[in-house]
């Protein structure tokens, strides 16, 4: 056994605590270190994080790397739990999906754009004295600061009077600048103070719509002004006829819901942009069916350039008297077919007669025999303008809706038992007789006949 003394035992104790103090320094500091290095690692993925959303771009973290972090920085949960949101961020959470942020875009822009319009019309009451009555209502789009409104015709028809309402609910009164039968467009006009700036919506293109297509319609359906409805494109290029004497070509149908008051209101993309004028829907109830139709606005464009103007549509027309044929027709004139237009009368020196159309030659009554009308038989039967089979005079009118003077159109005929084509140059509409559709079921006579 060996002795120590007791300076020895002393020193030893001593040096032990001194020992052991260095290396508790020692420890710490090595701590203090690790602790530093990694909040410092922590700040610059924060820092990366938020410049990595300011870009536009998010970063998922490796797995294996998350982990380590977690372990890590266990002792500091406070500086990893801030970390951690700020990289949450990254997945751009919202309290709204993609398509209700896309809608609500939509109607935010657009909205205040969109006009309720109600017209008063002239009535009669019980002892048959002129009243003012209530008329229809519908919608519109302000498409110009300076208040030009487009609507459809039968929005504002026999109005004698025109209310224009705004979002901020101030109203005034609206003056017709033209309007196209044909396409059924129509544009108003009302004055805004100095001080009023107005919302506007502007011409997306129809050219390029798909079917499946997401759209979005903005009106009044009911007097509740500013409703939007959303749907698809259900169909593209749908002839649509709307009365007797009018087709109108190239419709958009769309399964956004589309009541009464919606007539004349905006159908847009997902843009804002205006794709159509929501026009009619076909339901057995008068309510939507979800078969609705709008007026493309490559057509509304051409027509409401024009309507504001010349206050009309300058289209290009054969000059010709045109009667619409009839079996009866057929059965008298001993021809084959009972379809399509007789050209009763060519304009002389016009580009029709210059073309070849020939007019008819065998002068008739056509008509009731109170109110009969001339015409002449034995001229060309048109059967196609184009591409566009012409039976009616609803067609005939449609399939030259969109030409302009000068337009040269390729014209089938009927003539001797024998179809024909022929090149024709349209002229302008100006100084053309009116046109007077014939109707099935009237009585035809000549000078040496009675009537059918």
């Amino acid at each position: 056994m060996k002795l120590y003394s007791k300076l020895q035992l002393i020193k030893s104790t001593f040096f032990g605590i001194l020992a052991g103090i260095v290396f508790a320094v020692a420890g710490f500091a090595f701590l203090s270190k690790t602790e530093t290095e990694v909040k410092h690692d922590a700040q610059v993925e924060v820092s990366e994080a938020s410049a990595n959303q300011k870009d536009g771009t998010v970063q998922t973290p490796d797995s294996n790397k998350t982990a380590l972090i977690i372990e890590e920085k266990s002792f500091d949960e406070k500086t990893y739990t801030v970390a951690a949101s700020k990289n949450s961020s990254q997945n751009f959470d919202s309290a709204y999906t993609q398509d209700e942020l896309q809608n609500i875009s939509v109607y935010e822009k657009c909205n205040e754009a969109v006009v309720n319009i109600t017209t008063q019309v002239m009535g009669v009451n019980w002892f048959l004295e002129p009243i003012v009555q209530d008329g229809g209502s519908g919608s519109g789009s302000i498409i110009d600061k300076r208040g030009y409104v487009v609507t459809n015709v039968h929005v504002i028809s026999n109005a004698s009077k025109i209310n224009i309402s705004l979002a901020d609910g101030t109203s005034y009164e609206g003056v017709v600048i033209g309007k196209d039968v044909e396409s059924d467009i129509a544009v108003i006009k009302f004055d805004p103070p100095d001080n009023v700036q107005l919302k506007t919506i502007d011409f997306g293109d129809s050219d390029k719509l798909k079917v499946g297509q997401k759209v979005i319609a903005i009106g009044n359906p009911f007097a509740l002004e500013r409703t939007m409805t959303t749907g698809i494109i259900s169909g593209l290029g749908r002839p649509i006829q709307e009365s007797s004497n009018v087709i109108i070509r190239n419709m958009i149908q769309t399964d956004a819901a589309i009541n009464p008051g919606n007539s004349g209101g905006p159908l847009l993309d997902t843009k804002g942009k205006m794709v159509g004028i929501n026009t009619m829907i076909i339901s057995n109830s008068g309510s939507s069916a979800g078969i609705g139709f709008a007026v493309p606005v490559s057509t509304a464009r051409r027509v409401v350039e024009d309507l504001i103007t010349y206050r009309k549509v300058r289209r290009g027309v054969m000059k010709i008297k045109p009667v619409q044929m009839t079996s009866s027709i057929a059965r008298y004139a001993g021809i084959k077919i009972n379809y399509g237009i007789l050209v009763s009368q060519v304009e002389s020196g016009s580009s029709a007669d210059k073309c070849g159309i020939l007019g008819g030659t065998e002068q008739v009554q056509y008509g009731s025999r109170f109110n009969p009308t001339t015409i002449y038989l034995g001229g060309d039967i048109i059967t196609k303008i184009d591409n566009i089979d012409v039976r009616t005079y609803a067609d005939y009118t449609s399939a030259l809706e969109a030409k302009k003077p000068g337009d040269t159109v390729t014209v089938t005929v009927y003539r001797n038992d024998e179809y024909k084509k022929l090149k024709v140059t349209l002229d302008s509409r100006e100084s053309q007789q009116t046109s007077q559709q014939q109707t099935e079921g009237s009585g035809l006579s000549s000078n040496s006949r009675t009537a059918l």
